[in-house]
């Protein structure tokens, strides 16, 4: 999957120097808009497309940054990054998702080897990154959709502020309470995308995988009737399961980002490990109409291609679909964590990949 053309994102100089644009973890289009996040902030921004003079899009700017701490309640607090791995867009909400990763220290260069031992041994717990949020949207002023804390009796609100995040869920699940204590580039739960169809969310996992298998978790959040701030998980099920696990055949890769298509879900894949590659798109076609825990085969899958990736750089994490207004097919527009030198420009911008694909 080449790219069919390159598109400059343009952030602020606030943004730029958080590195929010080395930092790329997620990204929806939401009409003119294109929402994105990275995972060194607590915040979600807004990007606006700007076009040619035949109307399609060839970068997107004029950002505008929203605080998370400013619409729900962070349980670190307003100043602890939320590692924000996922964006989804539906029903005029839009989500945005923790990794819910515990972390390993790094070993840095000028460590001694005393010092390197002892970084390895340590695992941190980050509170903000075991969110989800929900945000309602509005048509500003300018036209453009804007996130904002109540909007009649639709309210902003939050999953996971008292010990009922998604991995506090997975307690006494037989197959990922194990990696509940593992960090998250050790094979352990680590969250990386998220998808809105109709009142479900599907929350993809890049790790554990489970001998090839990945996981995506199935789940359908509401207000919760007590607090308006806070979220609640439905039943999906006569059986008052409040989450769904589908296990997935990617061939030994982790779910690195999700995109709704239809009733189809594109799988962004990826090493689970701390490793630069294989990378493909595959479309899980009829997705969103299962009702029950799923093994999803290889036969199930179709791989719409491989991305590239760097070493040490360019990983993607995050696709989009682009409908294009001329018609003439469906693209993905693919952001890039670590972006290797050549994407970033004179004036502060980094270059995303627009991508064809099959309909």
């Amino acid at each position: 999957m080449d790219a069919e053309r390159r598109v400059v994102l343009r952030f602020a100089e606030e943004s730029r120097e958080a590195e929010t644009h080395t930092n790329l973890s997620a990204v929806r289009q939401d009409g003119r808009c294109l929402w994105v996040a990275g995972d060194e902030t607590a915040t979600v921004e807004r990007l606006t497309a700007v076009h040619d003079a035949d109307g399609r899009v060839t970068g997107y700017a004029g950002q505008r940054t929203v605080a998370l701490a400013d619409l729900v309640p962070l349980p670190a607090g307003p100043d602890e990054e939320a590692d924000i791995e996922g964006l989804a867009r539906g029903n005029g909400w839009l989500w945005a998702i923790g990794s819910h990763s515990l972390k390993r220290k790094r070993i840095k260069p000028e460590h001694s080897g005393a010092k390197s031992r002892r970084r390895l041994a340590k695992v941190v717990r980050e509170d903000n990154r075991f969110i989800l949020a929900r945000l309602p949207l509005v048509t500003g002023d300018d036209g453009l959709p804007e996130p904002v804390r109540e909007d009649g009796d639709r309210t902003a609100a939050v999953l996971g502020l008292n010990k009922d995040s998604i991995t506090d869920l997975l307690g006494d699940d037989p197959h990922l309470a194990p990696f509940l204590a593992i960090p998250s580039k050790d094979n352990g739960i680590d969250i990386e995308g998220v998808a809105a169809h109709g009142d479900r969310l599907y929350v993809g996992l890049r790790g554990p995988v489970l001998r090839g298998w990945a996981v995506l978790i199935e789940i359908r959040p509401d207000t919760d009737p007590g607090d308006p701030s806070r979220l609640r998980l439905l039943p999906l099920s006569d059986d008052g399961a409040l989450y769904h696990t589908h296990f997935m055949d990617l061939g030994g890769l982790g779910i690195r980002d999700l995109c709704p298509h239809g009733d189809d879900l594109l799988v962004l894949t990826g090493p689970s490990m701390d490793l630069d590659g294989p990378v493909r798109v595959v479309r899980w076609r009829g997705a969103v109409t299962a009702d029950a825990p799923e093994i999803v085969t290889s036969d199930d899958l179709e791989v719409l291609g491989d991305l590239p990736y760097g070493d040490g750089d360019d990983h993607a994490e995050g696709i989009a679909v682009l409908e294009e207004s001329d018609g003439s097919g469906l693209r993905l527009l693919v952001v890039y964590d670590s972006p290797a030198p050549g994407r970033l420009t004179e004036d502060g911008g980094v270059i995303a990949d627009v991508v064809r694909i099959g309909g």
